[in-house]
């Protein structure tokens, strides 16, 4: 195999790990102004994903590093053709972060208040924007033959673009919701299960509406399969909420998500940003890659670091594994 598709593949998992963990708590950080009741389930919300989040977001860390290190023709066509929606992507990234760090520091409501405002809104604007930019990946963007993308922002709006951004809002949401059903005990707990079954059927259209529009445009087989089975794990989640079975659910949810990732990087290669203007326009795996020297130096120092790396974050989520609810709240 091409060190060029390994690097494909392994930028592939990493945007697989990102939206499936980063998925649930941009999830329950949009949740916060729809589940919590009061102060101290709002911070029971927080506190079950405050010793991940930040985790989590390693994943796209080390996924535009690969990206740029291993196909820089990718990372630079694409940070500035869709430098508006990254740009805020980044943006409400960093207002969620200091909002997480900033809600506890003063004991007035009015604070707190805002603060999780900040969360909010700093957790949809991402599981938004990040639908409508790998819709566009893969539906493809006007790039010329400098390789250079020629459009405006409002070429990103397209129906299918918005239907992928409806689709990660939602899914993130009933995601977040199953992980919060895992997390907590009590009322909250309840209400996350109901949540989650009511907004499941809405996710389950756009779901089977995205995926066959994805499938009917790249024909592949593969592509089917994939998304089908993505289907089907999601419905297999709903139905395991219904049993009270919050694991698989969340699991559901989980392969659901990864599903629907795969899904677009196979549709997506081998090219890596297809041009609407000429398909010998576009970038592919090879005229967009580094050198195989740059690639070979960063396939090994992957294999030495990836493990270790995926160990840590297994190992902090075994060590934060145990339910919380109001009552471990502190007054």
């Amino acid at each position: 195999m091409e060190l060029t598709t390994v690097w494909f593949i392994l930028i592939a998992f990493l945007f697989v790990g990102y939206f499936v963990l980063e998925g649930f708590d941009f999830g329950v950080g949009m949740l916060v102004g729809l589940l919590a009741k009061d102060e101290k389930e709002r911070r029971v919300l927080v506190n079950t994903i405050g010793p991940v989040w930040d985790g989590n977001e390693v994943w796209l860390i080390v996924g535009g590093g690969a990206m740029f290190a291993a196909f820089p023709e990718w990372y630079a066509t694409l940070f500035s053709g869709f430098y508006l929606p990254l740009f805020l992507i980044l943006i409400a990234l960093i207002v969620r972060g200091v909002a997480f760090e900033y809600r506890g520091l003063r004991d007035q409501q009015e604070w707190r208040d805002r603060w999780d405002w900040a969360i909010i809104i700093g957790s949809f604007v991402p599981a938004l924007l990040w639908g409508v930019a790998f819709a566009n990946i893969i539906r493809g963007v006007p790039i010329n033959e400098s390789h250079e993308y020629v459009g405006g922002f409002f070429n990103l709006l397209n129906p299918y673009a918005l239907l992928g951004g409806l689709l990660t809002t939602s899914v993130f949401l009933v995601h977040g919701a199953f992980f919060v059903a895992l997390k907590t005990v009590g009322d909250i707990r309840v209400r996350a299960h109901a949540f989650a079954q009511r907004l499941g059927a809405v996710v389950a259209v756009l779901a089977v509406a995205f995926i066959g529009w994805t499938a009917v445009r790249d024909g592949d087989l593969a592509v089917w399969v994939i998304g089908g089975v993505a289907a089907l794990a999601f419905l297999g989640g709903l139905a395991a909420s219904m049993r009270d079975r919050d694991g698989w659910a969340f699991v559901g949810t989980a392969v659901a998500i990864a599903g629907v990732v795969a899904m677009l990087f196979v549709a997506l290669f081998p090219d890596v940003m297809p041009s609407t203007l000429d398909p010998a326009f576009s970038l592919t795996t090879e005229n967009a890659s580094s050198t195989p020297y740059t690639l070979k130096i960063m396939t090994w120092v992957a294999v030495a670091f990836t493990p270790i790396v995926l160990m840590y974050q297994a190992w902090s989520y075994w060590v934060f594994r145990k339910r919380i609810g109001v009552q471990h709240i502190p007054a």
